[in-house]
């Protein structure tokens, strides 16, 4: 079992020498490796399949009691400062490793009929090996430098992932748009990270909290201080993972090809915030401002998602910000001292989500054959409708995934968000009523999303809706990331007519689909609380032990049925507006057009960045300009005039005679002395 250890770096190695091979391929034998598309792609599967089972073995290793194993050696030193390098299994980097390669291994495995016939097949394949490997060295890095350097990694994957059809503006805006806002959370990242190993000497997280504890509470460094340096870590993770004030990358980010949000947006890149958070906790634990910080951000997104993504009919867009709200659950989990309720709640969206994400693609792909590649028109949620009969594993798996993040029992996310909200309730009762009433509209959304996708009559053969669609579509102040219906398609064909009847995705697709859809099911039920078998796996850090509660009955069921009930209210008011028609939404929708304009429009976030930030820094930058045309360029122009008149003039007093040279060294002599002798 030992010998298991010794080779647990292969887990992030084994995926970054298949990107590297196919990367090789391509830069050197371009059309060649092209030509060799499945080669390529079951390659880079296998390496990732043994990156997995190696995973699985090790976190089996760590269920059955095996100590935590760090191997590390010394990368740089300079003086009394030694960085060390390598890498660490415990129970969370074990834990994380399988959900990673998991959720990769399959969503590889969907790409080869997603991409099947785009031309960026390879290239798409050696970018998810790429982000593959770099997401897996962040999760078993042992100190915080190392997880920065992956962390940026994974920053660069992203961008490369987004921007994958670079020919479209709209991707080309997204991830630059997902590039800066990442890069503000990344510096207060690296701020905080420089803060704290000033004041502690070491990057080692558990030494680092130690540290910390122990200068503030002997008066060494002020409270005020060790706060400011946690906030700065934490920005990190708001970026990341997606939080308010950071959150708007992520819904641009879907521009990006379906495969990548499922990984990188909903199961894996996203959670690596959370994940942070948790390796982190050593040190927020003990600082009582940070802790609340991280509470209330958390508390205030889940909110924020979820009334935005009441209104959104791009399929992904609405999955989009319903990542956003079950991301702040678990950030609001973290913050409350819920540690291990946070990461079963991360482990078990992982997989409805990307279950969920995975079934919009397979949607689009189907759509796409009715109405082209126009993404205005493939991913509108209005043009749907009917498909529970065309795409019956699609549909079903879908709906299993819904009432998985409605958490209804007894599916994965019954059982990790009542376990957050009971916490919540215990620390704050206000942060239990928002995340209580953001479940209400958690399942109102999901719900409306999948009766106007899967129910009712199909609409895409529709011309009024198609008209009005496009329409409204060009009448829209495109800004970055979103969808211009103008651009034309990037030849990522998947080889279908157009104005064909929806169809059944190939099993390519439809395999992940239902292999997720096992634990969207089952695995919540390792948090059952009578018998929490994920909550003694998976402990707080050293000495933060939780306080583990007896299994009480009652409280279980009024706490239960509470969130239970809220989710059966959403979604018979879904059930009301889009599958029996009993209420009409465009009525409510004119009745309070503020709020519906202010849901519609993302709580006007994008507007208000786009003036301050975007249109402000043009404005500073034309000033900048001023100030360099004026001033700097007018002092070196100064400089090089004075200088042509200083030689014009001097050229003439240059003609090689000592008698004329003695004259005006005596005259100059002269001058001075008289000088003197006045003053």
């Amino acid at each position: 079992m030992e010998l298991i250890y010794q080779y647990a770096w292969l887990i992030p190695v084994l995926p970054l020498v298949g990107a590297m091979v196919v990367g090789l391929g391509l830069i050197s034998l371009n059309k060649a490796t092209n030509k060799l598309r499945q080669v390529n792609s079951v390659f880079i599967i296998s390496l990732l399949g043994a990156s997995m089972v190696l995973a699985f073995n090790l976190l089996w290793s760590q269920i059955q009691g095996h100590a935590p194993y760090n191997y590390s050696f010394e990368w740089a030193s300079a003086g009394d400062f030694h960085l060390r390098m390598g890498y660490t299994i415990d129970q969370l980097s074990a834990l994380m490793s399988v959900i990673v390669t998991t959720v990769a291994f399959l969503v590889m495995i969907y790409t080869d009929g997603y991409m099947a016939h785009d031309d960026g097949y390879v290239r798409f394949y050696a970018y998810l090996s790429i982000f593959s490997a770099s997401m897996l060295g962040l999760v078993i890095s042992p100190n915080l430098v190392q997880i920065y350097i992956f962390w940026e990694l994974v920053g660069m994957c992203s961008y490369l992932l987004i921007g994958f059809w670079f020919d479209r503006k709209a991707a080309a805006d997204a991830c630059q748009k997902a590039f800066v806002v990442n890069r503000v959370g990344d510096f207060g990242l690296l701020l905080g990270m420089l803060g704290l190993y000033w004041a502690t000497g070491t990057f080692e997280f558990e030494l680092m909290g130690e540290r910390l504890s122990d200068l503030v509470s002997s008066g060494t460094l002020s409270a005020g201080l060790a706060a400011i340096f946690a906030v700065l870590v934490f920005l990190g993770p708001v970026a990341k993972s997606a939080q308010f004030p950071l959150h708007v990358w992520l819904p641009d980010a879907m521009e990006g090809p379906t495969p990548i949000s499922a990984l990188i947006h909903a199961a894996t890149m996203v959670a690596a915030g959370v994940f942070l958070i948790a390796r982190m906790y050593p040190v927020f634990d003990d600082i009582p401002v940070a802790m609340n910080v991280i509470a209330w951000t958390g508390a205030f997104t889940a909110f924020l998602g979820a009334s935005i993504a009441l209104t959104q009919n791009d399929i992904k867009k609405g999955l989009a910000y319903s990542t956003i709200s079950q991301l702040g659950y678990m950030v609001m989990a973290m913050g409350i001292g819920g540690y291990t309720a946070g990461l079963f709640h991360l482990m078990t969206h992982a997989y409805f989500k990307a279950m969920l994400f995975l079934g919009s693609g397979s949607v689009i792909h189907s759509m796409e054959s009715v109405v082209g590649h126009d993404p205005v028109l493939a991913q509108d949620m209005r043009l749907m409708g009917g498909l529970r009969k065309y795409m019956p594993i699609t549909s079903a798996t879908f709906l299993i995934g819904t009432l998985a993040i409605c958490g209804i029992p007894p599916f994965a996310g019954f059982w990790s968000k009542d376990e957050i909200l009971g916490l919540a309730f215990e620390a704050n009762p206000v942060l239990w009523l928002v995340g209580w009433s953001t479940a209400g509209l958690t399942a109102f959304y999901m719900f409306r999303m999948y009766f106007m996708t899967f129910e009712g009559k199909f609409r895409g053969n529709d011309t009024g809706i198609r008209n009005q669609l496009l329409a409204e579509a060009n009448g829209i102040n495109f800004g970055p990331g979103a969808m211009n219906v103008k651009e034309l398609d990037h030849n990522h064909d998947h080889g279908h007519d157009h104005h064909h009847a929806p169809h059944e995705s190939p099993f390519t697709m439809t395999f992940p689909l239902m292999a997720l859809a096992v634990p969207s099911m089952l695995i919540g039920l390792l948090g059952r609380p009578w018998e929490n078998n994920f909550e003694q796996f998976i402990s707080a850090p050293g000495k933060l032990v939780e306080h583990v509660h007896h299994f009480d009955l009652t409280e279980f069921l009024i706490m239960g049925g509470n969130s239970v009930g809220i989710a059966l209210i959403g979604i018979t008011f879904a059930s009301l507006m889009y599958l029996r028609g009993k209420i009409d939404p465009k009525a409510i929708a004119a009745k309070y057009p503020q709020l519906y304009q202010f849901s519609l429009k993302k709580w006007y976030f994008d507007e208000v960045y786009d003036k301050i930030f975007v249109y402000g820094s043009r404005r500073l930058a034309r000033q900048i300009l001023e100030v360099d045309f004026r001033v700097v360029d007018g002092a070196v122009n100064l400089t090089g005039l004075a200088t042509l008149i200083s030689g014009e003039g001097l050229k003439y007093i240059e003609n090689g005679r000592a008698q004329f040279y003695a004259l005006i060294t005596f005259g100059a002599v002269l001058v001075f002395v008289i000088l003197f002798s006045v003053i």
